[in-house]
């Protein structure tokens, strides 16, 4: 039988949603790191997925290697970013009579809350990967609901206000980052 706190054990539990592991992820200030490994392995995954639906759509080997890079960049980037805007409206304007968190805690549990993005590494199967793609990024919003309102212990409703919020915020910050890069949108 597994280590109840194996890696790939805390991972198969919260991509099944399980609150006890958001919990105990919250709790252990030594799960930080795990949380980034997962945070890695997830964006690897999706990269190879991207990458092979590159190869298959004739885009060469250096377009897999640069968006399996950069992909790991932008997620570890985007998991810090996420767990500190979310960090900053969870405990301030969107604080729930209970809460009391740290920005630690909440790299943990969105961290971990990454862990249904593994499946992205299905998304260059033809007609379904999308499909797929797209269901591994929902599962994964609702496990970040689920380890914010763990972290914040806040409501399931303040939760998504929180990561809607965040989201909407990130997004908006990306945005910026882009027209400063003079990264094209359109």
């Amino acid at each position: 039988m597994a280590d109840s706190s194996s890696l790939l054990n805390r991972m198969v539990r919260a991509a099944k949603l399980e609150v006890n592991l958001y919990e105990e992820v919250e709790a252990d200030s030594k799960a930080t790191m795990p949380a980034m490994w997962v945070v890695i392995i997830a964006a690897v995954a999706a990269g190879i997925g991207s990458g092979i639906a590159g190869i298959i759509a004739g885009k060469g080997v250096m377009f897999f290697l640069w968006g399996l890079l950069g992909g790991m960049a932008v997620a570890l980037l985007g998991w810090l970013a996420w767990a500190g805007i979310t960090y900053l409206l969870g405990t301030t304007v969107l604080k729930g009579p209970n809460t009391s968190s740290t920005w630690s805690e909440l790299l943990r549990t969105v961290g971990f809350a990454q862990s249904p993005g593994v499946l992205k590494i299905l998304s260059f199967i033809p007609w379904v990967g999308g499909i797929i793609n797209l269901g591994a990024s929902i599962w994964t919003l609702i496990a970040v609901v689920v380890g914010v309102r763990q972290a914040l212990d806040v409501s399931t409703w303040r939760a998504i206000a929180i990561c809607i919020v965040g989201w909407l915020v990130y997004f908006v910050l990306g945005l910026l980052l882009a027209f400063l890069v003079g990264f094209k949108l359109f």
